[in-house]
């Protein structure tokens, strides 16, 4: 059964234990992913919050309103088939994470730069034990394989769940850094965005805010937000 059809079909929905989780049913019918994968969650937060989703649908059907089902069906259908590859993907930004990049100048940027990448640097050493590299300029420099390994084993560690919500936590920023103190709840959505875009903001100071980037920067901050929600609701 396709449940991403243009009307709504059904009349009821429901959250049932299954499978050793927990499945949404449509009018008593389990519903699948868009690759036919049972739709079957290990939190029944998370899938009352499914179920809300549906419910809300009225005439027509639409995925786009449904953040918390997408999340869901991405993790069925393409981080549990390809997690070795999505782990190393996420893993790979650590070797030239926004934050260890640093501008030469002006001396006022550095200085914003320092300010406030520097903390979450320091805590990545702390509490992760992985050290890196300040870099001055834009050309790569190696980071210390002993971190990397130290980032790829904790990427590696995280429930396919989890790592849903975290391929996004990294992505959206382009921080393997953020992404990690985004899921321990050291910075939230905003912050992220805000840190990541650190030199945008700066240069809009002086020439003025471009309509665009203000809308792109508020679609990140929006979709960081239903990845916390999702995350959330996987760790009830």
């Amino acid at each position: 059964m396709s449940e991403w059809k243009k009307k709504r079909f059904w009349k009821e929905t429901a959250v049932e234990p299954r499978d050793g989780g927990f499945a949404v049913t449509l009018d008593g019918r389990g519903i699948r992913t868009p690759g036919k994968t049972p739709l079957i969650v290990p939190a029944q937060a998370l899938a009352n919050g499914i179920a809300a989703e549906w419910a809300a649908q009225e005439e027509a059907v639409r995925p786009d309103t449904m953040p918390l089902t997408r999340a869901a069906n991405s993790t069925l259908d393409k981080v549990l088939p390809q997690r070795s590859a999505v782990v190393e993907m996420l893993a790979d930004y650590g070797g030239t994470d926004l934050l260890c990049y640093r501008a030469e100048g002006p001396e006022s940027l550095v200085r914003e730069q320092n300010q406030h990448w520097e903390p979450h640097l320091v805590w990545a050493t702390e509490a992760l034990n992985a050290p890196l590299l300040r870099i001055v300029g834009l050309i790569p420099h190696p980071q210390p394989e002993s971190s990397l390994q130290v980032l790829r084993d904790a990427t590696d560690a995280l429930d396919p769940f989890v790592l849903t919500a975290f391929h996004d936590f990294v992505t959206l920023p382009g921080s393997l850094i953020l992404g990690f103190a985004l899921l321990e709840g050291r910075i939230d959505a905003a912050e992220a965005i805000r840190l990541s875009e650190l030199d945008a903001l700066w240069q809009e100071q002086f020439w003025g805010a471009d309509d665009e980037a203000i809308a792109n920067r508020t679609r990140k901050v929006t979709a960081l937000q239903e990845a916390c929600s999702f995350l959330n609701l996987v760790r009830e």
